[in-house]
């Protein structure tokens, strides 16, 4: 008989990176780290692509999507010169400040692999190290310009001694079928990333908390336009990438994201409320054996499925256009 899962307890960092400057963003995630274990958390969040930030110019910067616009290319090359490879030093860094720390740690990062960027989580398991990552399955609107897409293998919860542990990122959560499937993973918690928690996104992970009987830690980030363009200007940013940044509206002290970050219960009610306009670490503890019980109500990928009329089928295959057989 399988033990039960022991009660944990979860922190969302809504902090800001050191905007588009990667060593020191990842010096920052460490320190994070750090405080949110020593305060006794098991399983520490970031928002979405927090390392190195979240491209938010593309909504408000009214050039970001000139073709062949020298500032969006020079920006672009800033953004890639600061989203860590999954081998890199960056990642090497966190993995080791996740088993210091004792606890799993769930990063939203831009991940470099050859010329693209990826909207991805990392999971790493704080006992050896190790990581799992999931990529966004699809980019959204403006975000299709800088991302690309993910595929399935990412798909997945990880076996934890909390239940198991999944994750999507923002508008994936109205990917009916990608919720369909995560369900079918039997997630307890579930880790809903986002560039900020907006009244919509609130109803997304309270409905997925609820159809998916589980928790739902939302995690939001939470940048000013000053604390942006000074993380960018610390990363050596040429006057190109700059001057785009710069057009955004606004004044310095004004939030371009705005947190949310939150802890829904399996009965789709806030265990902690959203947090707006305020930088902080949101801490809450969970009884895992709080699922089971929903579950007498809905469990959707069980009694309250019919596989006699619906099924889905899910390609969990890495995949490359190009391989080579030796």
């Amino acid at each position: 008989m399988n033990a039960p899962a022991k009660r944990c307890r979860v922190a969302i960092v809504q902090q800001p990176p050191v905007f588009l400057n990667l060593d020191a963003s990842v010096t920052r995630a460490c320190e994070l780290i750090h405080e949110a274990g020593g305060q006794g958390a098991d399983i520490i969040v970031f928002p979405e692509t927090w390392l190195p930030g979240y491209p938010i110019w593309l909504d408000v910067a009214p050039n970001a999507a000139l073709w062949d616009h020298d500032p969006a290319k020079s920006l672009f090359r800033l953004m890639v010169e600061n989203s860590p490879a999954i081998g890199d030093a960056a990642v090497v860094a966190l993995r080791s400040a996740a088993v210091e720390a004792g606890a799993w740690v769930v990063m939203g990062m831009q991940e470099r692999d050859g010329g693209t960027l990826y909207n991805s989580i990392l999971y790493i398991d704080p006992q050896r190290g190790e990581y799992q990552v999931h990529r966004k399955l699809m980019p959204t609107y403006t975000e299709r310009m800088v991302w690309g897409r993910g595929d399935g293998s990412g798909l997945v919860a990880l076996d934890t001694p909390f239940g198991a542990l999944g994750g999507l990122i923002c508008w994936e959560h109205w990917m009916p079928l990608a919720r369909a499937a995560m369900h079918a993973r039997g997630e307890t918690l579930h880790v809903a990333q986002w560039p900020w928690v907006k009244e919509m996104h609130q109803v997304a992970c309270r409905h997925y908390a609820f159809e998916g009987t589980c928790f739902v830690i939302a995690a939001g980030g939470i940048v000013s336009r000053g604390e942006l363009l000074a993380g960018v200007a610390s990363s050596g940013a040429g006057t190109g990438a700059l001057e785009l940044l710069q057009s955004m509206p606004g004044d310095d002290d004004e939030w371009l994201l705005r947190g949310g970050s939150a802890v829904i219960g399996p009965d789709g009610g806030y265990i902690v409320e959203p947090l707006y306009d305020e930088a902080g670490m949101i801490v809450a503890d969970l009884d895992p054996g709080a699922v089971a019980e929903a579950r007498l109500a809905l469990d959707t990928d069980g009694h309250y499925s019919r596989p006699d009329i619906f099924s889905l089928s899910v390609d969990s295959r890495p995949h490359r256009n190009v391989t080579f057989e030796d």
